[in-house]
C-alpha cells in the first residue's frame, strides 16, 4: 500500500508537483432521463431547461413577491444560512494568506544592570540594546502543494455553504409560496362553507314555514337544523385554519403579513408558471444546488488527499530579518548599525508511527464517503423530480374528474329541490345532496391546491431559477470568490 501510494506521488511530483488527485465528477447513478413523456399534462411553455425562472417570473402575483421578498429580507433560518457563508469565507481567507509571505516590522529594546562579579571587566555595568527590523516570519516554501491544497480545499468548503444558502433560498421561496397558495385554499374553502351556512339558513326558514303551514313534518325541520349547525361548524373549522396559515406565513415571513386579498385558486394572478416537459435528460438535475453542494464537497475532499500525502516529504521554511541594531537608542540609525539574519529550516519524516499513512487512508476514506453522499443524494433528486412529473399528469386527470362532479352534484341538487317541492321526495334527499355539492366543491379546491403545489415543488426539485449568482465551474478549477 505504501509502495503504490509513494509510486503515485512520484508520478505526480513529475507532472508538475501537484499531488492532488484528478479530479472527475461520478458518473449519474441513475436512469438517462427523468420521467417520462405522457399525455394530459401541462405543455411546455418556459425556457429550455435546465434554466428556469427566477422566482418573480415562476410566482407571478404581487401578493405573494411581497411576502417572499420579505422573507429573504427577515427569516432567520436565511440569515443563519448566509452567517454560514461568511464564516466558509473566512475560513478559506486564512487558509489562502498561507500563500503568501507574512511581513512584521517589529522594534525592541532592553537594559539590564550585571553585578562586578557577573560581567567580564570586574566592575558592574549597565547593558542596553536596542534595534529595529522587519522580518519574515516563518514562510513554508510550497514546493509539494501541501498550502495550495488546503487553500483548495477550503475553497471547496466555501462554495459548498454557497450552495447551502442557494439551498435554503429555494426551499424559504418554495415553503412560503406553498403557504400563501394552503391560504388562499382555506380561504376559499371558509367562502364555500359560509355561502353553504347562508344557503341553509334560507332553506331552514323555509322548511320551518312549511312547517308552521304543515306542509312539512318535523323531522325535516330537525334534519334541516342538522344540516345549518353541520354548516357552522364547517365554517368554524376553516376560519381556524385560514388563522392558522396566516400565523405560518408570518414565521416565515420574519414578521407580520399585510393584510392580504383572499383570492380564488383559479385566478391567473395567483396561478404559477408551468411549462416543464414530462421526459426530461437526467443532467438537468446537477442544476440542483444540494448536488452541487455535494460535489464541492467531494472536491474539497479530493483536495485533501493531496495535503495528507504533502506530509510524506519535506518541510522548508524560511525565516528571517533585517533592520538595524545599536547600544544606543541614539545610535539606531548610524553608519555600521546594520543587522540581518537568515534562518532556514527542513523538516523531514522519518518515523511517525504511521500518523501520516493514517491520514492518507483518512483522507482517501472521506473521500469514498462524499462520492457515495454525491451519488446519494442524485437518486433521491431523481426520485422527487420522477415523483412530482408523475403526479402532475393524473392531478390534472383528477381536477378534471372533480369539475364534472362538481356539476353533478349541483345538477343533482337541483332536481332533489324541484321533487321536494312537489311534495315527491322528503327532505333529506335534499340534504344529501346539498352535502355531496359542498364536500365536491370543497375537495376540488383541495385538487387544484395540490396541482398548484405540485408545480411550486416541481419548480423546488429542479433547482430553481435565478443562477447568476451561483459560482462557476470550470473543468477541474473553480472562479473563487472576488473581494
Amino acid at each position: 500500500m505504501k509502495q503504490r501510494t509513494l509510486a503515485a506521488v512520484a508520478v505526480s511530483l513529475l507532472g508538475g508537483c501537484s499531488l492532488v488527485p484528478n479530479y472527475q465528477t461520478p458518473e449519474l447513478p441513475v436512469a438517462e432521463q427523468v420521467g417520462t413523456a405522457v399525455d394530459g399534462g401541462d405543455q411546455a411553455t418556459l425556457p429550455t431547461l435546465p434554466t428556469l425562472p427566477g422566482w418573480r417570473t415562476m410566482f407571478p402575483d404581487s401578493q405573494l413577491q411581497e411576502l417572499i421578498a420579505s422573507a429573504l429580507s427577515n427569516n432567520r433560518d436565511l440569515r443563519m444560512a448566509m452567517l454560514n457563508v461568511a464564516e466558509a469565507r473566512a475560513q478559506y481567507g486564512i487558509e489562502g494568506a498561507a500563500l503568501y509571505p507574512e511581513l512584521a516590522v517589529g522594534a525592541d529594546g532592553s537594559r539590564q544592570r550585571l553585578p562586578a562579579d557577573l560581567s567580564g571587566s570586574g566592575d558592574s555595568r549597565v547593558a542596553a540594546q536596542y534595534g529595529v527590523q522587519l522580518g519574515l516570519m516563518s514562510y513554508e516554501l510550497d514546493l509539494f502543494g501541501r498550502v495550495r491544497s488546503l487553500e483548495s480545499a477550503a475553497l471547496q468548503q466555501y462554495l459548498a455553504t454557497e450552495e447551502a444558502r442557494r439551498s435554503a433560498q429555494l426551499t424559504l421561496v418554495s415553503e412560503v409560496t406553498a403557504a400563501y397558495l394552503t391560504l388562499m385554499a382555506d380561504a376559499e374553502k371558509l367562502r364555500i362553507s359560509e355561502q353553504a351556512e347562508a344557503d341553509q339558513q334560507r332553506a331552514i326558514n323555509l322548511i320551518r314555514r312549511r312547517y308552521e303551514s304543515g306542509l312539512s313534518t318535523e323531522l325535516d325541520l330537525r334534519q334541516a337544523e342538522i344540516a345549518l349547525e353541520t354548516a357552522r361548524a364547517s365554517r368554524a373549522q376553516y376560519a381556524r385554519l385560514v388563522s392558522k396559515d396566516r400565523n405560518a406565513l408570518a414565521v416565515l415571513v420574519g414578521g407580520d403579513t399585510p393584510v392580504l386579498a383572499m383570492r380564488e385558486l383559479t385566478d391567473p394572478a395567483v396561478t404559477p408558471l408551468t411549462g416543464v416537459p414530462a421526459g426530461l435528460p437526467a443532467t438537468v438535475l446537477t442544476a440542483r444546488p444540494d448536488i452541487r453542494q455535494a460535489e464541492h464537497r467531494l472536491r474539497s475532499a479530493n483536495a485533501n488527499i493531496g495535503a495528507a500525502r504533502a506530509a510524506f516529504f519535506p518541510r522548508i521554511a524560511l525565516t528571517g530579518s533585517v533592520g538595524t541594531a545599536s547600544g544606543e537608542l541614539s545610535g539606531l540609525f548610524d553608519a555600521g548599525s546594520g543587522a540581518w539574519s537568515f534562518a532556514p529550516s527542513l523538516s523531514l519524516p522519518i518515523f511517525t508511527g504511521g500518523r501520516n499513512q493514517a491520514n492518507l487512508d483518512l483522507a482517501e476514506i472521506r473521500r469514498d464517503q462524499r462520492v457515495v453522499d454525491y451519488e446519494q443524494t442524485v437518486q433521491q433528486a431523481f426520485r422527487e423530480v420522477a415523483d412530482t412529473l408523475s403526479a402532475r399528469q393524473f392531478l390534472a386527470q383528477q381536477e378534471q374528474a372533480q369539475s364534472a362532479l362538481v356539476a353533478a352534484t349541483a345538477r343533482s341538487l337541483t332536481l332533489a329541490e324541484a321533487r321536494f317541492e312537489e311534495g315527491v321526495d322528503d327532505y333529506l334527499a335534499v340534504l344529501d345532496a346539498r352535502r355531496a355539492l359542498l364536500d365536491a366543491r370543497q375537495q376540488l379546491v383541495s385538487v387544484t391546491l395540490q396541482k398548484l403545489t405540485n408545480r411550486v415543488q416541481l419548480y423546488r426539485s429542479l433547482g430553481g431559477g435565478g443562477q447568476a449568482d451561483r459560482p462557476t465551474l470550470v473543468g477541474d478549477a473553480v472562479e473563487a470568490p472576488s473581494g
